[in-house]
């Protein structure tokens, strides 16, 4: 009982601390000794018996293994998005959706600007770093709260593209191993989730965002914004050039490379940048260097992030919440869903919560009879629920690291969507599985 109030108390902990706006990198490592603590995890290495974890090694562990991994792919995003802004690229692509799509549809630009970079393969960080510039121009130019462009980030990347059939992201490939499946599992239904939590989100977001404006709300510049109003933008094709050559390679290359094809694609953007807009630089080597400094910071606070997730998963009160959960009784795809969706609020991770669930439920379920797609899908859709809340490692990233909010002021419309719409398309997916559709 102690140890579960601990994992608990530490997520809530933790959670709290950060809505208040505290250093992650204080708060994160201080809210996983409280899990240590109150779960018996010995605090130093000297202090624990052999084959034992104990907090410092645990926590470590999860913060350097998330650097080890990402490292070069958030340096090379990060620099990305930053030769895009200061070469007009962005600025560039902006003014062009403006004048197509009109100016009231600005936040739709930078929602299907992210649903192609991420169905194209491209990781959701480092769509995050690449389209904020242009959200930016986008959000000055209609006059819209900053305050909005994590979740208009957010929504593109990680609802109805991250989870859905036939996508290169990881979210959708884990459970191929563990049931068999492909890629486009259960795509009838994904379809049709998908269609809907595009229109039910952009319908939300729009009417958060036209209530803020009815309250006196705008766009409110900052020092470290580019204040210059330039007129010699590159043309909008060689500006647009470098987003397809992300898209391209990264597609290209996402099955023989795996992760490594996002930093070949991230470098192809940054020369494709450079080779056709060269002459519209201020500073090239500047840009590289901001855009390195806020690699730093990005991959740091989700480091920490990454490091509480690991001390949890190594806490029995974590052992027992996932035998639970991966127990439950009734409909399968209802204890699968439900499942996925605590182990990556857990973690923190959409694929940490099916690498830790599909082990365990991808056998049992399918001795049972359940249907392989229909779980393939149930269960991918449902991992980018519950691992969006505060602490999760993109949440903190996305507002934090990169658009320089508060999750006070941010996070209300983050997590409507990217919690309650994904939470309402999993409830429609197994409404029409059940009903025979796609299964």
């Amino acid at each position: 009982m102690v140890s579960m109030i601990g994992l608990i108390g530490g997520l809530i902990l933790l959670t709290f601390l950060v809505m208040r706006g505290m250093n992650l990198l204080i708060v994160a490592p201080l809210s996983a000794l409280f899990v240590a603590v109150l779960n018996g995890v010995p605090i130093f290495p000297q202090f624990a018996s052999e084959g034992q974890t104990d907090f410092i090694s645990s926590y470590m562990d999860g913060f350097a293994g998330f650097i080890t991994s990402w490292y070069l792919m958030f340096l090379a995003g990060a620099i990305f998005g930053k030769v895009m802004e200061d070469s007009g690229a962005a600025e560039s692509v902006s003014h062009w959706i403006v004048s197509k799509l009109g100016i009231k549809h600005a936040v739709l630009a930078v929602v299907l600007a992210c649903a192609v970079l991420t169905y194209g393969g491209v990781s959701l960080f480092v769509v995050a770093f690449a389209v904020y510039p242009m959200a930016i121009s986008l959000f000055k130019e209609a006059n819209f709260p900053r305050r909005f462009i994590p979740a208009a980030l957010a929504f593109g990347s990680t609802t109805f593209t991250m989870t859905s059939a036939g996508s290169p992201e990881i979210q959708n490939w884990i459970p191929i191993p563990y049931l068999g499946t492909s890629p486009y599992a259960g795509w009838e239904v994904s379809l049709i989730v998908a269609v809907f939590m595009l229109i039910f989100g952009y319908w939300w977001l729009m009417k958060m965002i036209r209530k803020a404006v009815a309250k006196g709300e705008s766009f409110e510049g900052r020092e470290t914004d580019n204040q210059e109003i330039r007129t010699d933008l590159p043309h909008p094709l060689t500006s647009i050039v470098p987003l397809l050559a992300v898209l391209i390679v990264s597609f290209a290359f996402h099955n023989s490379l795996e992760q490594s094809a996002l930093i070949l694609a991230l470098l192809s953007g940054i020369i494709a940048t450079w080779l056709l807009n060269r002459k519209y630089f201020r500073n090239f080597w500047s840009a590289v260097g901001e855009g390195t400094t806020g690699a730093l910071i990005a991959i740091g606070n989700t480091s920490a992030v990454v490091g509480f997730g690991g001390v949890a998963k190594v806490t029995p009160a974590f052992d027992s919440a996932v035998d639970f959960m991966t127990n439950i009784p009734g409909d399968p795809l209802i204890g699968g869903a439900v499942a996925v969706m605590v182990i990556a609020g857990l973690t923190g991770s959409s694929s940490g919560g099916q690498t830790i669930a599909l082990p365990i439920l991808g056998p049992h379920y399918l001795d049972m009879g359940v249907n392989a797609d229909a779980l393939h899908r149930t269960i991918s859709l449902s991992s980018g629920t519950l691992d969006s809340l505060p602490h999760g490692g993109y949440a903190v990233t996305t507002i934090r690291s990169i658009a320089g909010e508060t999750h006070k002021s941010a996070y209300p419309a983050f997590g409507a969507m990217t919690v309650v719409v994904p939470l309402v398309g999993v409830i429609l997916a197994i409404v029409l599985f059940s009903l025979g559709i796609g299964g």
